[in-house]
C-alpha cells in the first residue's frame, strides 16, 4: 500500500539531474542542484553473465550504455534551455509516481534529510532554505489554514470585529513567485499593504475580524542582511476600527536555494499589552539562517532595535 510522501527535495521524474519541490500535494516550479551525485544501480545478480560472456551480450551492454550517455546529455541540453526559457514549460512536467488519493507524487524516499528538522529551537522553511528561530513565547502553528505560517504566539482570543478567533501575533514566510520584482527594496514597498490588509483589514475568508484598518504609518525601513544576504524590510503601524491595532512588517531577501527567487517574511504582532514584544520582529530577523550553513546572520541593519 502506498502512501504520498512528505513535502521535500526529490529527483525532477522528467529531468533526473536535478531535484524539484514537491509540497506534499503537487510538484512547484522550485529547482536545484542535486547536493550528492546518484550513482547507478549495480545490476542484479541474476542479470549479469556467467562464466565467459558472449559476444552479443557484451554489445548490448555497450548500447545501453551509450543509450543512457546520450540520454544524460540530451538532458543536460534540456535543462540548459529551461533555465533560460519560460518557466511555464517546466510546470508542464509530470511525476512519476500516481499517490492513493488521484494525485501525482515523487517516490517516497527523498533525496536527503531536511538539516535542522529537529531542532526544536528553529522553524525550518525548506522550500526557501531558511531556518528561524523560534523565541520564547512563539510556537509552531497549530490549525491554521494559511500554509505559509510558520509560527505564531500561542493561544487565542474572541476577534473584537467579525466573529472569529485572532491570534496576537504570527510570521510568515513564502517565495515571491507572482511578480517580475528582483530587488529587495521594491518587493518589501510593494508587498506592505498586503501584509496590512490580510491580518488586519481583510482575512482569507472575507471576515474583518477588527473591521478594517482606519489608518497606518511607517515606523522604519531600510537595509537588512538576511543569512548572509542583502535584504530590505519596511514596518508600518496599524490603526484599526475595533481592537488595539498592531504592527506589520515585510522583509524581503534572495533565497539561498533553487532560483534564488526573492523570500517574502511578514510580520504582524498585535499592540498593547497582549501583543509580542516588537523587539522580536528584529531578533528573528537577526537569527535567520540557510539550511545546513555556517552564514553568521546580521550585518546591516543587524543592530535595529524595538520601536514604540
Amino acid at each position: 500500500m502506498s502512501m504520498t510522501p512528505p513535502p521535500g527535495w526529490y529527483r525532477d521524474p522528467s529531468y533526473p539531474l536535478v531535484e524539484r519541490w514537491w509540497d506534499g500535494a503537487a510538484w512547484t516550479d522550485h529547482r536545484r542542484t542535486p547536493e550528492t551525485v546518484q550513482q547507478p544501480l549495480p545490476a542484479p545478480p541474476e542479470a549479469r553473465p556467467t562464466g565467459g560472456a558472449s559476444g552479443r551480450a557484451k554489445a548490448v551492454a555497450l548500447v545501453a550504455a551509450a543509450v543512457v550517455l546520450v540520454a544524460a546529455i540530451v538532458t543536460g541540453a534540456v535543462l540548459l534551455r529551461l533555465d533560460h526559457g519560460d518557466g511555464d514549460t517546466a510546470a508542464q512536467t509530470t511525476p512519476a509516481v500516481a499517490s492513493p488519493d488521484g494525485t501525482d507524487g515523487p517516490s517516497p524516499t527523498p533525496s536527503g534529510p531536511s538539516p535542522s528538522a529537529g531542532d526544536p529551537s528553529v522553524v525550518v522553511d525548506q522550500l526557501n532554505g531558511i531556518t528561524l528561530p523560534l523565541r520564547a513565547g512563539w510556537t509552531r502553528p497549530k490549525y491554521i489554514a494559511d500554509h505559509d505560517v510558520v509560527m505564531t504566539t500561542p493561544g487565542t482570543y474572541d476577534c473584537p470585529g467579525d466573529p472569529g478567533l485572532c491570534r496576537h501575533g504570527q510570521v510568515s514566510s513564502r517565495t515571491a513567485t507572482a511578480t517580475d520584482v528582483t530587488s529587495p527594496k521594491a518587493l518589501a514597498e510593494g508587498d506592505i499593504k498586503d501584509a496590512m490588509d490580510s491580518v488586519y483589514d481583510r482575512d482569507a475568508l472575507g471576515s474583518r475580524p477588527f473591521r478594517g484598518v482606519t489608518s497606518h504609518t511607517l515606523v522604519k525601513a531600510g537595509s537588512v542582511a538576511v543569512a548572509g544576504r542583502a535584504g530590505y524590510f519596511v514596518r508600518w503601524k496599524v490603526k484599526t476600527r475595533v481592537g488595539p491595532g498592531g504592527y506589520v512588517e515585510s522583509l524581503a531577501f534572495p533565497s539561498s536555494v533553487g532560483t534564488q527567487a526573492l523570500v517574502i517574511v511578514r510580520f504582524a504582532f498585535d499592540a498593547g499589552a497582549d501583543g509580542p514584544p516588537l523587539s522580536d520582529m528584529d531578533r528573528i530577523t537577526k537569527g535567520i539562517r540557510s539550511v545546513g550553513g555556517t552564514d553568521a546572520g546580521g550585518g546591516v541593519g543587524s543592530s535595529i532595535g524595538p520601536s514604540n
